[in-house]
């Protein structure tokens, strides 16, 4: 059975990209990244996607005269790739309503927060200030309104007395990497809510 093939939109270290790197690095996993793509030549997550063999471009999003134009490059060359399935991972551009409706339910994020709570940046501050028990991270499909997309899965964490931000937050990334792959895996098995209604509905955690 032919893997799902995957871009992956990064704009910095990509830690979430080395999960799902690792994660594709095995071929019995159901899904391949094919190509690595950023807004930021000096990205680290380039040097991951490099090393591990995977096809990166960058697309410097200063030069185009307008949002719309930048995406309309990104989605000629995830096109040219071949790419199925869109992953944003820590890619800190807003996109257009036309790129993100030319890929719904073909693109998909993970979110530090346990969605629809916290939506935004910020959002480890924003569970301390809310005195929340239980915090986490979302992977759901991307659509034009902000974090508000179908949830595909969800993992949390405790708060714990004495929590920092940072804290909170090295909690919660330990557990986005574990739950990103297990996400895509279960899209690239057609076991995921999707915007085609010929697949099923399942919402797994970790």
């Amino acid at each position: 059975m032919a893997r799902l093939k995957v871009g992956v939109l990064i704009s910095g270290r990509g830690s979430n990209l080395q999960a799902l790197l690792d994660a594709c690095g095995d071929p019995a996993f159901p899904a391949e990244i094919a190509l690595v793509l950023s807004n930021v030549a000096g990205a680290h997550g380039l040097d991951r996607a490099s090393a591990a063999g995977v096809a990166t471009q960058v697309i410097d999003h200063k030069e185009f005269p307008s949002r719309e134009a930048f995406d309309a490059e990104m989605d000629r060359a995830l096109r040219a790739a071949g790419i199925e399935l869109v992953c944003l991972a820590g890619f800190m551009r807003l996109l257009s309503v036309g790129f993100v409706e030319s890929w719904q339910g073909r693109m998909i994020n993970i979110h530090p927060s346990l969605l629809p709570a916290f939506k935004g940046l910020r959002t480890h501050a924003q569970a301390l200030a809310a005195g929340v028990k239980l915090h986490g991270c979302t992977v759901h499909y991307v659509t034009p309104a902000l974090d508000d997309g179908p949830i595909i899965a969800q993992a949390a964490v405790p708060v714990l007395a004495g929590d920092s931000e940072e804290d909170l937050a090295a909690r919660v990334l330990a557990v986005e990497h574990r739950l990103y792959p297990l996400a895509l895996k279960v899209i690239a098995e057609g076991k995921a809510y999707s915007a085609d209604p010929k697949l099923s509905l399942l919402n797994p955690s970790v």
